[in-house]
């Protein structure tokens, strides 16, 4: 299977903490909040649950994982959204923080892509 998908899942879901606090800081999001919340839609999302990764690996325990953060990561990247466009940058802001959920679900994927990326090589 090639990972460098999910290098690049990584790299983009990187760039997610970026467009949050510009929508934190102009209380608008350029994509509708509905997109940001459905786990599909993002180019990572598309190759998770296409057809692309082999039926051995969707069985497997890393696949499972990364997919239930990947769904809770655009859950809680939604919450930022809605919030910063309720114009409640404090709140917004304080799920971004280092203990808030974004932040901590966005921490556990990142490191379960990477655990799974590992363990393909």
């Amino acid at each position: 299977m090639d990972h460098t998908a999910i290098d690049k899942g990584i790299a983009a879901h990187a760039r997610w903490k970026a467009r949050l606090n510009n929508a934190i800081d102009t209380g608008r999001m350029d994509v509708p909040v509905a997109t940001v919340r459905v786990d599909n839609q993002c180019e990572f999302g598309k190759w998770l649950y296409g057809g692309e990764i082999p039926a051995e690996q969707k069985r497997a325990e890393h696949y499972a994982t990364v997919r239930e953060l990947h769904g809770r990561f655009h859950q809680a990247a939604a919450r930022v959204v809605e919030l910063a466009e309720a114009g409640k940058a404090g709140d917004a802001r304080a799920e971004m923080a280092s203990s808030g959920e974004f932040a901590v679900v966005s921490s556990k994927l990142t490191l379960a892509m990477s655990a799974w990326k590992k363990s393909l090589t």
